[in-house]
């Protein structure tokens, strides 16, 4: 299983990525966008850029607020380690780049992988969460496509599920520990400092934060382009984009990522070729400070991404 799982899965997520690649640029009147790409005011690519960046800093932010109980690096550590993932997940398939911030984290901190995966995994359950409501919010402004509807649900009910497990394990820790190996039960005293801690609930209204913060990129790369979308739009494509990310795909989630921003900037009313031409423009400004600062917080691991995925998989 483990055999097929590691060409199966990379092989569904390219396949997804260049069906999209194909649907979103066929016909695409490159003589016309391209140009106006290259007309955006510097300006407000800077303001996406800087969006941008400042969206990672409170993701480190809210990652040292959980951490905080059972022991959390310095700002800086925690940045580095984000950033070195976000490459990871940028140019390799799979997304191996969340197993790589916890090993990082993991091993500049001393706190065993197990609770930093478990901080990752409340990480995601508040990413979640919001998302849903964002979703809902989505919802009542515009008409979604039925298979964004069915997958916010699937998504909804595995976030309940995993919401109910974490619920459990720090609530009713007694009657965890008796469906738990006995060498596991430690990671329970992690887990519950963390949820009973203030900084749990501090991270998870940081979490709101660092959803709306992803709204800016996507606003100020549509006024430059020229579209007048209000911030409400903005934060609809967002929700689009977050939810179009969830399925298997190829590295930076390329052809998807396209394709779910041009069906986002289309419900509200874009027409396809400017929609396009934003999606094009909304990926490059979004991806590229990425591949830099990731690199470049990678050369300071002074370790390779296979030397990383190894050490994090023993």
């Amino acid at each position: 299983m483990t055999h097929y799982r590691r060409w199966l899965i990379p092989l569904i997520g390219y396949a997804i990525s260049i069906a999209c690649m194909v649907f979103v640029y066929r016909g695409f009147d490159w003589e016309e966008q391209l140009p106006r790409i290259r007309r955006t005011p510097l300006p407000f690519v800077l303001a996406a850029v800087l969006c941008d960046i400042a969206i990672y800093c409170i993701q480190g932010w809210r990652w040292n607020e959980l951490l905080k109980p059972v022991g959390a690096l310095p700002a800086w550590r925690t940045m580095q380690a984000i950033y070195v993932g976000l490459f990871a997940n940028e140019v390799l398939p799979l997304r191996p780049g969340e197993i790589i911030r916890t090993f990082l984290q993991s091993r500049w901190s001393g706190v065993s992988f197990a609770v930093v995966l478990s901080s990752v995994v409340i990480e995601r359950l508040f990413d979640g969460f919001w998302l849903i409501l964002g979703f809902l919010i989505t919802s009542f402004f515009v008409e979604l496509p039925p298979i964004l509807i069915y997958g916010s649900r699937l998504l909804a009910v595995i976030l309940l599920v995993l919401g109910a497990l974490l619920a459990f394990a720090i609530f009713r820790r007694e009657r965890a520990e008796k469906w738990l190996s006995p060498r596991f039960r430690h990671h329970l005293d992690a887990l519950e400092s963390m949820g009973r801690s203030r900084s749990f609930y501090n991270a998870f209204f940081i979490s709101l934060l660092y959803l709306v913060l992803q709204v800016g990129p996507i606003y100020f790369i549509q006024r430059g382009f020229g579209l007048d979308l209000g911030w409400g739009a903005c934060a609809g494509i967002l929700v689009i984009l977050r939810l179009g990310s969830v399925p298997p795909q190829g590295p930076s989630n390329v052809g998807s990522f396209q394709g779910f921003a041009v069906l986002g900037a289309m419900l509200f009313g874009v027409d396809n070729q400017s929609a396009t031409g934003f999606a094009t423009l909304l990926f490059i400004v979004i991806t590229v400070p990425l591949w830099i600062v990731g690199f470049i917080a990678l050369l300071a691991t002074k370790m390779n991404l296979r030397q990383l995925i190894q050490a994090a998989e023993q």
